[in-house]
């Protein structure tokens, strides 16, 4: 039976819409079902949705279709599960290392060092200073010589502090060999190197100085008593810082002869103060002191001049031995005067230390002692307690000789100080002159030979 052209047309039609069928469950079978997936909802008719949607050209057969959002698959369950087993080790891997990190810090809280008390940060321990000492006495108005101790009108230490030898940048002479640096090596380690000073430089006007003037007109005996219960208690002696400073010029003028006018008797002579020793000292403090309380601090000093044989009567009145220490004290300049005596300067003499070395040193405001202006006295626990004039200092006889001197400076700084100084015995007068910017015209160095000028 012959066919239409109207059914040509609708079998053509059918065995296209066959084709495609057939194709789409090819490439269904094709691709991989995820196990876990969830049974899609129906969905809903373009008509019920809010937004527009745009129309897409039907693709034509055997055409690959892309894939839209619709027909994303979800993740493999294998994939997945190490996806979280990742993320889980991740989470665990911070979390250790936040408690890590919680637990340094209570480590270091732990081992972090407890709030000191203040007075704690200022004590220094071991050699504070170290240089070279010089005593003078003055005779009295009118007096052109002294001739004993009634003779005397005042009695000077002065102090001229040095780096140690062994950190001088002139004690090896310029430029250093191999050999010169092995032994300033060994210098470093040597016992007791940190007291002896540097050599002291000659003609050099600009020098740091401290001159103390001395209150009984000479030092303690340390072998002998004080007076106390059975002897026992060792002597003391006062001195005020009077000066400070760095030229010496000045120090030469203000050691030098003096002339002023009085109302009742005219005008007035003084002599100049002559040179009675020279040798170098070392301020030490304790470096066992388990406690504040346990603190001292040690002052020893031994002479290069004069020698054992011009060692005479002016340094013994005067109460100067060849080598000696002291237990040195600081008076607090809030305190009142003290013993008997009421001994102290007026307190517009008195030096003015700034609140840190009051609080921390002294224990102003109830921090240190039983008053409110803190302890009466106290060690020398920083070296900046001696660079303000007006300060009182208390001198303690401690001991004599070079024993007693290795016995109170320790670690073998005694026995350095003498030996270097038997190597600076060796200067002349005038050398020694020299190192304090001096004329022997001016200011006499007669007594370095052990006889009353």
């Amino acid at each position: 039976m012959p066919t239409t052209r109207a059914q040509e047309a609708a079998e053509k039609r059918n065995l296209r819409s066959h084709q495609q069928t057939e194709d789409q469950k090819q490439a269904a079978a094709s691709k991989p079902v995820s196990k876990g997936k969830k049974r899609a909802s129906p969905r809903k008719p373009a008509s019920m949705k809010k937004t527009r949607v745009k129309k897409e050209a039907s693709p034509e057969v055997g055409e690959k279709r892309e894939p839209g959002a619709e027909d994303k698959k979800e993740e493999p369950p294998a994939k997945k599960a190490k996806t979280e087993e990742n993320q889980k080790v991740e989470d665990q891997s911070a979390a250790k290392e936040e408690g890590s990190e919680d637990a340094d810090a209570d480590s270091n809280k732990e081992n972090a060092p407890a709030k000191r008390h203040p007075a704690e940060s200022m004590y220094q321990a071991g050699t504070i200073e170290r240089g070279h000492i010089y005593f003078f006495y003055r005779p009295k108005v009118e007096l052109e010589e002294a001739h004993s101790l009634d003779d005397v009108q005042r009695f000077y230490m002065l102090l001229v502090p040095r780096p140690p030898q062994f950190a001088s940048p002139g004690s090896s002479g310029g430029t250093q060999s191999k050999d010169d640096d092995e032994d300033q090596e060994m210098n470093l380690i040597e016992s007791g190197a940190d007291a002896v000073p540097a050599t002291e430089p000659k003609d050099q006007s600009k020098k740091r100085f401290r001159l103390l003037i001395i209150g009984k007109k000479g030092l303690p005996d340390p072998e002998a008593g004080g007076g106390g219960a059975g002897g026992g208690r060792k002597q003391v002696f006062w001195a005020a810082v009077s000066s400070i400073g760095e030229d010496l010029k000045k120090l030469e003028e203000g050691l030098g002869p003096k002339e002023y006018e009085t109302k009742t008797r005219g005008t007035r002579h003084q002599a100049a103060a002559r040179l009675a020793a020279r040798g170098a000292y070392a301020i030490v403090n304790n470096e066992n002191a388990g406690t504040p309380s346990q603190r001292e601090t040690h002052f020893g000093y031994h002479l290069s001049h004069p020698d054992d044989e011009h060692f005479g009567e002016v340094q013994q009145t005067l109460g100067i031995h060849k080598a000696s220490s002291f237990v040195l004290q600081v008076k607090n300049p809030l305190a009142p005067p003290s013993g008997p005596a009421q001994v102290g300067l007026p307190k517009g003499q008195r030096a003015e230390y700034p609140e840190e070395i009051m609080e921390g040193v002294f224990g102003k405001g109830g921090k240190r002692g039983r008053e409110s202006y803190g302890l009466r006295f106290a060690p020398v626990e920083r070296r900046e307690l001696l660079d303000h004039e007006g300060a009182e200092l208390l001198f303690i006889a401690a001991r004599s000789g070079q024993e007693g001197l290795e016995t109170s400076l320790g670690e073998g700084r005694g026995h350095a100080l003498e030996e270097a100084e038997k190597d600076e015995g060796k200067e002349t007068m005038d050398e020694v002159m020299q190192e304090i910017a001096m004329d022997d015209g001016k200011n006499p160095a007669d007594p370095l030979e052990g006889e009353w000028a």
